[in-house]
């Protein structure tokens, strides 16, 4: 187990969206967080102290966790010499990135010398098997979005402490790194072999009591050219009962692809319900939910009253406002 508080390493990512691992550990798992440690020319700040390795040794941090999502999932040089350091202070390390920790030699190295751990959380755990489509007792809702980083994670997870606090029986299933860091368990998806991600899904997301459901952490878009493989595992993986659409109204175009738009609602809406009903026929939409992080309070409750009036369906911010309408849509399938 990944020894926890945290300090938050956020390197010199350029934006918040690149630090999108440390904000959810910020957000849900507030007592992990001791503080965060940025570089020059950062352009993410959480809100949380800014620490020397120094500063969070002292205030209890046992791991130095990367909290970033960059393009490539790569260690950059520049943080080397940190990550070397909190070694030889006595940090364990952990990382979400595809360039792994373990196969850095110079970290491998110091981990042995000082005694600590470098913890890969993207790498699969366990030999899971080919998808086979079979039904599953149970109900499962998927997150899916516009685009990428637009709140899937922050759904499911928002609709679970909902569903707790009702007494609902209710799971969140992580499927990425942060939800990972989070909950302390999970699939990393986009690291498994292309043949086994839906049998991942499936694995992750087992036979259970019939008024049981399954919030899976969404990822990708199934727009986005550089990510949709793994949004595709999820909908026929996951076999959705229900899903959830995502949407961030302020975006110009897809993350990281600035000549593509972004889908509408309605598209999002008949192409992800289209390609679920290939895994289970009785997938229905139930809710959407919009980021509405970058607008105001007066923004907000328009666009929401907006979109639910186009759409016909619940339209809300979870994260701002509540799960509970989510949840009550749900609750009706």
């Amino acid at each position: 187990m990944i020894e926890t508080p945290y300090l938050l390493f956020l390197g010199d990512v350029p934006d918040m969206l690149a630090a999108k691992v440390a904000i959810g550990i910020r957000d849900w798992r507030p007592d992990f967080a001791v503080g965060q440690l940025s570089l020059a020319g950062c352009g993410a700040d959480l809100g949380l102290t800014e620490m020397t390795l120094s500063d969070a040794k002292e205030a209890g941090a046992k791991t130095l966790v990367i909290g970033v999502a960059n393009r490539g999932g790569v260690i950059s040089a520049a943080w080397k010499k940190v990550l070397l350091q909190a070694l030889e202070m006595g940090f364990d390390i952990a990382s979400g990135l595809h360039n792994l920790l373990n196969e850095e030699s110079d970290l491998v190295a110091a981990a042995q010398a000082h005694g600590r751990n470098l913890y890969d959380v993207r790498v699969p755990s366990v030999d899971y098997p080919i998808a086979n489509g079979k039904p599953r007792s149970g109900k499962r809702c998927l997150a899916v979005g516009t685009d990428c980083s637009v709140g899937k994670m922050y759904t499911a997870l928002a609709m679970d402490a909902e569903m707790q606090k009702r007494n609902m029986k209710s799971t969140f299933r992580a499927t990425g790194q942060t939800g990972i860091l989070i909950t302390g368990g999970g699939v990393p998806l986009d690291a498994v072999v292309a043949d086994f991600m839906a049998g991942a899904v499936e694995y992750l997301t087992p036979d259970n009591d019939e008024d049981h459901w399954d919030l899976i952490e969404g990822q990708g878009s199934l727009f986005h050219v550089s990510y949709s493989g793994v949004t595709m595992a999820l909908v026929h993986g996951g076999q959705p009962d229900a899903l959830i659409l995502c949407h961030e109204p302020t975006r110009e175009h897809m993350r990281g692809l600035p000549e593509f738009s972004l889908p509408s609602l309605e598209v999002l809406r008949d192409t992800a319900l289209s390609l679920a009903k290939v895994a289970n026929p009785a997938c229905q939409v139930v809710g959407i939910s919009v980021n509405t992080q970058h607008l105001s309070e007066d923004e907000a409750t328009a666009y929401l009253a907006q979109v639910e009036d186009e759409m016909g369906l619940p339209a809300v911010d979870p994260y701002r406002h509540g799960a509970g309408r989510l949840v009550d849509a749900l609750a009706a399938v």
